[in-house]
């Protein structure tokens, strides 16, 4: 959680506040709130802790059989009309699939460690994200979110830098819908201002003891790489596009509109703290 640590009221926490919000002065994003991280989980039943690998794993199932079930409907009817209604249904099971691999790498799918990590390197490999190396920045970012300098998504660039940036990023980062497909440049390259590959062990992102995670993740998703462009020499690259290409974009376009509007708000924007301001 965030807290911004100035001298400003408290509004949130103010019982005056209310009084004030009924007056127009609204709700302030950036004031401390009246409660900690352990109200919220004291406050959360404790059945709602209990991780069930069975449950967990029938999501799993549940997913993968849609998956394969409309790509077969798809091919089998090969219909110019159905196409756009199986890119739609299918990029948005992709992005399902994520939601169950990012699960495993926060480790609420299941209490072992092991299934975590072999469920998350198959299904996040599958939609060509390197678990291991999405998971450790994922972390980093829980960890600093709404931190200027550190957080890792969709983080607010100071004018300098974003002065200095190639015009060729600013395009493809900030010009309306490139942005909605960045993921995969984030993957490669992170955000504009800042170094390192989800893909290489050595990356700044990632500290000496985890190189042999990325290594095994970098595997995994470079195997399903490969076996698209093998399915594209047997079965035609249109095919392959049809069938997973397209899906894929819609899965990116969710995966960064999602994580946009959850960081950052609508008409009220969330605040950002450098240094001192931040605390977690």
């Amino acid at each position: 959680m965030v807290v911004a640590m100035d001298k400003r009221s408290n509004v949130n926490g103010d019982p005056g506040a209310g009084d004030r919000n009924k007056k127009g002065e609204g709700f302030d994003p950036s004031a401390q709130p009246p409660f900690k991280i352990g109200d919220i989980r004291a406050a959360i039943p404790k059945h709602c802790w209990v991780k069930s690998p069975l449950r967990s794993m029938s999501y799993v199932v549940r997913d993968i059989c849609a998956v394969a079930a409309l790509a077969v409907a798809a091919v089998y009817f090969n219909s110019w009309f159905l196409w756009p209604l199986y890119w739609a249904a299918q990029g948005t099971l992709y992005w399902a699939i994520f939601v169950l691999g990012h699960d495993c790498g926060h480790g609420s799918f299941s209490d072992i460690p092991l299934l975590n990590s072999v469920v998350g390197h198959i299904l996040h490999s599958f939609i060509l994200v390197p678990y291991h190396g999405w998971r450790i920045s994922h972390r980093t970012h829980h960890q600093n979110h709404g931190h200027v300098e550190n957080d890792e998504s969709w983080v607010p660039l100071p004018e300098r830098v974003y002065k200095n940036l190639p015009h060729s990023t600013r395009m493809l980062r900030y010009t309306v819908p490139l942005p909605m497909l960045a993921y995969p440049l984030y993957l490669c390259y992170r955000s504009p201002g800042k170094e390192g590959s989800h893909f290489n062990p050595y990356s700044s992102l990632f500290a000496p003891s985890e190189r042999k995670l990325i290594a095994t993740s970098t595997t995994c998703w470079s195997i399903m790489f490969v076996t698209l462009i093998a399915l594209s020499f047997i079965f035609g690259p249109l095919s392959v596009l049809k069938v997973y290409g397209v899906p894929y974009i819609i899965f990116v376009m969710w995966l960064d509109a999602v994580t946009y509007l959850h960081h950052h708000g609508h008409d009220e924007k969330l605040p950002w703290y450098r240094g001192k301001e931040w605390s977690n």
